[in-house]
C-alpha cells in the first residue's frame, strides 16, 4: 500500500486535535487587556502542547516521505501514536485548570512518553517493512535522541511529584531538542 491515505488520515486528526486545544480558551467576559491575565498559564501548556503535536505532525511527514509502502501492521501503529496524541488536549485543559497540580502535570508527561513510545514503536513497524538499503533504514539507524526523550519523560514525571516546574521545564527542554525537523530523514528523502 501507498502512504497517502494514511498521510491525509493522519493530517486530519492532528488537525482535530489542535482546533479541540484551542478550544478550550475562554473569551474573558472583561473587555480590559487585564481580564487576559488569568489565560496566560493557558496558554502557555496551549503552546507546549501545539509545539509537541506540530513537532509530531512535521516528523510524521518527514517519516513518510522517506516510507515507500505501509502495512496493515503500520496502520495500526500510526493509530496507536495518534490515540495518545489526541489525549494531549485533556491533560493540557487537566494541568491548565489545576493550576499544574502533581497528577496532572504527570499525566501530562504520561501522555508525552506515550506519544514518544508509539512513534518509536511506528519507525521500528515501517523499518520492518523496508529493506536495510533504503532511504528509511538509512535514516533511522540513529535513535539516541528518540531514546533519551523517553528517559527525559519518566524523569520529568517523577519530578511533577516534587515540583511542577522542574517537569514543565523538562518537557519545554525536550520539545526544544525536536523543534528542528529530524535532519536524519530530511538529507535522505534530498538525495
Amino acid at each position: 500500500m501507498k502512504t497517502g491515505r494514511l498521510e491525509a488520515f493522519s493530517d486530519g486528526v492532528i488537525a482535530i486535535i489542535i482546533t479541540i486545544m484551542v478550544l478550550e480558551f475562554q473569551v474573558p467576559d472583561e473587555f480590559a487587556l487585564a481580564a487576559l491575565r488569568p489565560l496566560v498559564p493557558i496558554f502557555l501548556s496551549y503552546v507546549l502542547s501545539f509545539i509537541y503535536i506540530g513537532i509530531y505532525w512535521n516528523n510524521h511527514h518527514h517519516l513518510f516521505q522517506a516510507a515507500e509502502q505501509v502495512s496493515g501492521n503500520v496502520l495500526w501503529a500510526n493509530l496507536h501514536l495518534l490515540f495518545w496524541l489526541s489525549l494531549v488536549p485533556f491533560a493540557t485543559a487537566w494541568m491548565d485548570e489545576s493550576s499544574f497540580a502533581p497528577w496532572p502535570t504527570a499525566l501530562y508527561g504520561v501522555i508525552l512518553f506515550m506519544a514518544g513510545l508509539a512513534y518509536f514503536i511506528l519507525t521500528r513497524v515501517l523499518l520492518a517493512r523496508h529493506d536495510k538499503g533504503s532511504k528509511l533504514a538509512g535514516a533511522l539507524r540513529n535513535n539516541v535522541k528518540e531514546r533519551l526523550s523517553l528517559v527525559f519523560y519518566l524523569i520529568a514525571i517523577g519530578l511533577a511529584f516534587v515540583n511542577s516546574w522542574f517537569s514543565l521545564g523538562l518537557y519545554t527542554f525536550v520539545a526544544l531538542t525536536w523543534f528542528i525537523p529530524d535532519q536524519r530523514i530530511e538529507k535522505r528523502v534530498a538525495k
